[in-house]
């Protein structure tokens, strides 16, 4: 089936000319057309406009001057600016909101002749673990319909795991890309923080947010990685550093290499079928000849209150722009202008975002800014710390993705709580700015289940290497629902 190849066998077909990319592009847009009534998994779609990119890509086959994604349809979480294309990020707030211009992200992905499939569904302004928290309503799991497919990159991750896509662009700032990838049964990558440009990537959480790609296997994330990192003057936060291949190491041997296993992890909290998962997982890397070796990261119990003060505080300031004047949302009953900011935001902003917005303004507030933001600040160093230690006793840390499988819709929604405790294994590497993956690893009640590998600052092409050699050996990133 077509819908379900890799982004290497696209090509492959593609140079091959088994197919144009305006059939491949066709093809996709009837799986669109098949399932997004059942899956809500995008936004916006301009059909015109991907046949368009499509044919421009065919001339570029046609002599012979492509790049690995030339003619590749791509889907974009809707957190992307794209010239031209309605960007909602999930809200009210931006539902009429035309970009004039293209974020860096998809300006590369232009460049390699990538082809725009349309816009994905996702959290409102990224605030969620569920996909729940969308003004254009739930994503579905295609595994199970009355599922979430985790958040807030669900709809990247609903679209390829419905075969509707075969990759697609996502945004990390506290487990987004893993945790959806995990309940999809897809690899997903959170890259190093400024590897990648937020130039153009609506703003959540500043210092924490994070663009990278979900996809079917370790070998499509380093083609997507491929493009989308790169040093960009316009993000004060990009880093500057020789550009890469991603896929020149993916088979490298791994034998003799050391993984890490935290026992803060590892401990009688985590579910005993998620264990078993992972004790699988471990057997498999164990006949790779790879060693483990028990590391603490003991701070790592404060991640979830320290993310909750940081990013609420970041989310606050950077909403603050949605005021109802220059784009946007604006209210349409109002006497002065402050009651137009009131109502604008009242009306434009979902629960979640306001929840998110009045905990952050509080932290900063005077009186509070020393007892919760510094704090967390300085506690945010102390795990930063931890990784640090323990990467000089292993090359890779072995961890969760996601304390459960995939949930019901509707069973968190109104316990914030109990929905924040979904990231508790994947927020401390977005403090610490660290590149982290998932990567499926089997099922529990039918449902898929990922694993996560966290490394050093910019080890990306160990963790692909690790996740290629394990995927060489396993079958679970094959495996594919079955939408009805």
């Amino acid at each position: 089936m077509k819908n379900h190849l890799t982004l290497k066998q696209l090509q492959n077909g593609l140079q091959n000319k088994d197919y144009s990319s305006v059939e491949l592009t066709n093809y996709y847009i009837d799986q669109i057309n098949k399932y997004n009534n059942s899956v809500n998994a995008f936004i916006t779609v301009d059909y015109e406009k991907s046949l368009a990119q499509a044919k421009l890509a065919d001339e570029q086959l046609k002599l012979n001057k492509s790049s690995d994604l030339t003619g590749i349809p791509i889907a974009q979480k809707d957190i992307f600016c794209a010239d031209g294309w309605r960007t909602t990020c999930g809200s009210k707030m931006l539902d009429n909101f035309i970009s004039p211009y293209d974020s860096k992200v998809v300006e590369l992905f232009n460049q390699s002749g990538a082809i725009n499939l349309g816009k994905t569904n996702m959290d409102e302004f990224a605030m969620g673990s569920s996909n729940e928290t969308s003004f254009y309503g739930n994503v579905k799991n295609p595994w199970n319909l009355d599922c979430v497919p985790g958040g807030s990159s669900g709809g990247s991750a609903a679209a390829v795991s419905s075969g509707m896509a075969p990759a697609a662009t996502a945004t990390d700032t506290g487990g987004s890309i893993r945790q959806p990838a995990s309940l999809c049964g897809l690899t997903g990558l959170k890259p190093t923080y400024g590897l990648v440009s937020r130039y153009g990537m609506i703003a959540f959480a500043s210092s924490l947010d994070q663009a990278g790609p979900i996809a079917k296997t370790s070998e499509d994330c380093a083609m997507m990685l491929n493009v989308m990192a790169g040093h960009d003057h316009r993000d004060s936060t990009s880093i500057k550093r020789d550009k890469l291949n991603y896929l020149d190491n993916l088979n490298d041997s791994i034998k003799g290499k050391t993984i890490g296993i935290p026992k803060e992890f590892f401990n009688s909290d985590l579910d005993e079928d998620v264990k078993k998962v992972l004790d699988r997982v471990i057997d498999e890397y164990k006949l790779l000849g790879v060693n483990f070796k028990e590391i603490s990261l003991e701070n790592s119990h404060l991640s979830i209150p320290v993310y909750y003060v940081i990013a609420p505080a970041e989310a606050s300031s950077n909403l603050s722009r949605y005021d109802g004047v220059r784009y946007g949302y604006r209210a349409s009953d109002y006497q002065d202008i402050e009651n137009m900011y009131l109502k604008t935001r009242e009306e434009g902003f979902g629960d979640e975002v306001k929840r998110r917005i009045l905990v952050g303004t509080y932290v900063l507030s005077a009186g509070y800014y020393d007892a919760y933001y510094l704090k967390a600040q300085k506690i945010r160093r102390l795990i930063a710390t931890d990784f640090k230690k323990s990467f000089s006793e292993c090359d890779l840390i072995l961890a969760p993705s996601s304390p459960s499988t995939a949930f019901k819709i509707g069973e968190k929604k109104e316990d914030p709580v109990s929905m924040y405790m979904q990231d508790m294994y994947t927020i401390s590497t977005n403090l610490a700015g660290l590149p982290a993956i998932s990567a499926p690893a089997g099922f529990i009640n039918n449902m898929p289940i990922g694993f996560q590998l966290i490394g050093n600052y910019f080890s990306e092409s160990t963790i692909l290497n690790f996740v290629h050699e394990y995927q060489k050996q396993t079958g679970w990133h094959q495996e594919y629902p079955e939408v009805r």
